[in-house]
């Protein structure tokens, strides 16, 4: 099964697509949060004109001018690196995970930057994990059905948690307001919620998919949870935080047989586009990008190279792995030549991207089991 998933990792990433139903509920309730502002603050528009004031006045090209590699991490050499992520809030503290069992946590500053700490005791590959809000404990999936919690400081494995279906378990994430809850996607089409301080699934905090769950998403108020399978389908679920039920809401069909690998969700692009948004990988050359309000989608043409995980920066620049081992960054309001920025550097296709937080460092994984940290340019 692991050679599955590697094959997973490397397929093709995007598809045209379909909508089917809205997300008007979870707009209403996205929009109740963005309408609780001071008075005179921003008004939404169209154009994130502020947003770019604050970085200078400058172009997307100007402001993800990317470039020097500021390191190159191989402790995972010769297996694929399918996650990748920057603690929160820290511009220095990155981890990442392996299928070859194994989780690194590596320290960028003060130099040389050096691998931390590393977190052994899977027995199969390692397909996700997540940082928790005060990056003192990481939680991870894997091959071998289970769940780990983990210290951050010295590698304890604090708690296992096995499957009780004993499948795969393929993706997690927490949730933002509350993180003794943990979402688990797994092999056989199960969305579990699951309190790592008991070790116990949640009651009503369980769901099916048409597929096996790949992606998950929260919104940031950590009401919406979006979940992405292997049939092309994504699936919105209202989250009780009192409770951890879930309560399906919308599904979405991008495109029959299409896997949905990743999900990258924000509430506001920017200051002046505040509609809910979500950035998809679906199995075409494109970044297919969502604003829920207007229950509009947006393509962004890749070309030759198909397209692995993508998240959202801060200034409307989506950025993006590709099977061509390079990394691209976009305008979405670009209409042609949406391409502002490509690094290049990798030997593999590249499945993963981060930004730390002020966005001054891009760290890439890709599936050779390569990390590069790539810097901003200085003016």
């Amino acid at each position: 099964m692991a050679a599955v998933w590697q094959q997973v990792l490397a397929v093709d990433m995007f598809i045209n697509i379909t909508i089917r139903g809205s997300y008007q509920l979870q707009a209403q309730m996205n929009r109740a949060v963005y309408d609780e502002r001071p008075p005179g603050s921003l008004v939404p528009t169209s154009v994130a004109e502020a947003s770019r004031a604050m970085a200078g006045d400058t172009t997307l090209s100007e402001n993800y001018a990317f470039a020097g590699m500021h390191h190159i991490f191989d402790q995972h050499v010769d297996s694929a690196v399918p996650r990748l992520q920057f603690a929160n809030d820290d511009k220095h503290l990155l981890a990442c995970c392996s299928l070859d069992g194994t989780l690194s946590i590596m320290m960028l500053s003060p130099p040389p930057a050096s691998v931390k700490v590393t977190l052994k005791g899977h027995a199969g590959p390692v397909t996700d994990f997540a940082w928790s809000l005060s990056n003192d404990v990481i939680v991870s999936t894997s091959l071998d059905g289970t769940l780990r919690i983990w210290n951050t400081e010295d590698g304890r494995c604090i708690r296992e948690v096995r499957d009780p279906e004993s499948s795969e378990l393929l993706c997690c994430t927490f949730q933002p307001m509350n993180n003794n809850l943990t979402v688990v996607g797994n092999s056989k089409h199960h969305l579990q919620v699951v309190n790592i301080s008991t070790g116990k699934k949640v009651k009503g905090g369980s769901s099916k998919l048409t597929g096996r769950v790949l992606s998950l998403s929260f919104d940031a108020p950590g009401r919406i949870l979006w979940a992405g399978d292997d049939r092309g389908s994504i699936f919105s679920f209202l989250f009780d935080m009192a409770t951890g039920k879930l309560t399906k809401a919308k599904r979405l069909v991008v495109s029959e047989g299409s896997s949905i690998c990743s999900i990258s969700a924000r509430s506001w692009i920017s200051r002046e586009a505040r509609d809910p948004s979500l950035l998809v990988n679906a199995c075409v050359n494109k970044l297919l990008l969502y604003r829920s309000v207007r229950r509009t989608q947006r393509g962004i043409h890749m070309g030759k190279g198909r397209t692995c995980k993508p998240l959202l920066s801060v200034f409307l620049a989506p950025v993006t792995g590709s099977e061509d081992a390079c990394v691209y960054f976009f305008d979405v309001e670009r209409n042609t030549k949406a391409i502002v920025n490509k690094l290049q550097g990798h030997g593999g296709p590249v499945l993963d991207v981060s930004f730390n937080c002020d966005e001054s460092l891009l760290a890439s994984a890709d599936s050779t089991g390569m990390v590069i940290i790539w810097r901003r340019e200085q003016k």
